[in-house]
């Protein structure tokens, strides 16, 4: 039910009731899985003091409520985060929720440049491979797909690093600013985007190949339909056909392809932003996993399921623009 409301908000309402159960679900699975790995937050806490008596441990253990069973943890966990508390960071010493917003910025900066970069260049590769198909032109740009491809992130990142930053000196080798340089306005906006390419490229060029030879095949299937053939009959001269017929259709697959790829662009991230020292979630993830901090560990799995949810939701609104035929139910 509507309930009069324009259809894009009855949908968001509608999918937002939707994906309430499925983030409990992933929240719950996730807390029962961190509890079955040995070592909690107490036991990297002492390891970090380089021991403690008995006493203590169980003391500490009393203070952080790790001394009371696995069901009344997660019911005590569950019901601060339905209040959207997501509880407190005992080795930052600050609410989750600080710390998360400290590194959300970083993050979504390096997604949103990858994945711009990636559908961009990887659309633009794919149509030109698809009109050229079997030709030098084509065979060039299917293989460069193929060893971005094969080649893993870290990899990239290392060799990136090698090149551009030990080797010739153009870039810096990590962080996302310069400490020392104290810029401000188009000074620090110029620093930060100079810290950013190498991971952008790290991280984007594997996914480019997945747009550019999902484009290629779109491309080469919508070309052959009825529909184009008909316009060609009527004039349509080769760039409009591209423009306003084949890439308006075969982009739609596309588009599903990047919402899906969302969440795999977070998970890849971790591995970016540990070796280039990017102060993100991803190096976040990593630093809370062996400093067993499982409230901030929680903290960025509620966070990154909400993005990928509201991802989601914009490329179907996105999917349902591009083709008319598509309602959103």
């Amino acid at each position: 039910m509507s309930f009069g409301l324009p259809p894009v908000l009855a949908y968001a309402l509608r999918r937002l009731l939707q994906a309430v159960p499925v983030i409990i679900l992933i929240m719950v699975a996730t807390f029962l899985l961190l509890k079955l790995a040995p070592g909690d937050t107490v036991d990297a806490l002492v390891g970090d003091m380089g021991g403690a008596d008995a006493a203590y441990i169980a003391r500490m253990r009393a203070e952080y409520g790790l001394d009371q069973p696995v069901w009344v943890q997660l019911w005590r966990y569950m019901a601060k985060l339905a209040t959207f508390d997501l509880g407190w960071s005992f080795v930052y010493e600050q609410p989750v929720s600080v710390v998360l917003m400290d590194r959300l910025g970083t993050t979504l900066m390096l997604m949103a440049a990858s994945l711009s970069l990636a559908f961009t260049l990887g659309i633009a590769l794919g149509a030109i491979a698809a009109r050229k198909a079997y030709s030098l032109t084509d065979n060039l740009i299917s293989t460069l797909g193929l060893v971005f491809y094969a080649t893993p992130s870290f990899f990239l990142s290392l060799l990136f690093i090698y090149l551009f930053s030990v080797k010739l000196g153009w870039l810096p080798v990590g962080g996302i600013k310069t400490i020392a340089g104290f810029y401000t306005g188009w000074d620090h906006v110029v620093d930060v985007a100079l810290h950013l390419i190498m991971p952008t490229a790290a991280l984007s060029l594997i996914y480019l190949s997945f747009y550019m030879r999902l484009m290629r095949a779109t491309v080469l299937e919508v070309a052959d339909l009825d529909f184009v053939r008909t316009a060609r009959a009527k004039g349509a001269g080769e760039f409009r056909l591209m423009i306003h017929h084949i890439m308006r259709n075969a982009l739609l697959p596309v588009i599903t392809l990047l919402g899906l790829q969302f969440s795999t662009v977070l998970g890849g991230s971790v591995v970016v932003e540990t070796i280039f020292t990017l102060p993100g979630l991803g190096q976040l993830a990593s630093q809370s996993v062996v400093q067993r901090d499982m409230n901030t560990l929680m903290g960025i799995i509620f966070l990154c399921s909400i993005i990928v949810v509201v991802v989601n939701f914009l490329t179907d609104v996105l999917y349902a623009r591009l083709d008319s035929r598509i309602e959103l139910a």
